[in-house]
């Protein structure tokens, strides 16, 4: 059961994780600042989770505290996203 639980609270990760390869997937073959942004969301995303789920619940997401780890994502999401949309072609 206790391997069951540890599973379970990887899902944040993972998801946030999947959505960040589909940017970067999608930055490498196809358009680069649609890619970005999809990067992006991924991080805020996992913004998100980390502020709206518990801490036994955000699984890998916890890192520090919650509003340290959400401020930190959230920062970082923001100023990829910022890049993205206003570096020039």
């Amino acid at each position: 059961m206790t391997g069951e639980a540890e599973r379970r609270s990887e899902w944040p990760l993972v998801l946030s994780g999947l959505v960040a390869l589909t940017g970067l997937v999608t930055l490498t073959f196809y358009d680069w600042r649609n890619g970005v942004l999809i990067f992006a969301g991924g991080v805020l995303l996992a913004a998100l989770l980390r502020l709206t789920l518990s801490d036994p619940a955000a699984g890998l997401l916890r890192v520090r505290g919650r509003m340290f780890d959400t401020a930190l994502l959230a920062g970082v999401g923001a100023a990829i996203g910022l890049l993205g949309l206003i570096v020039p072609n």
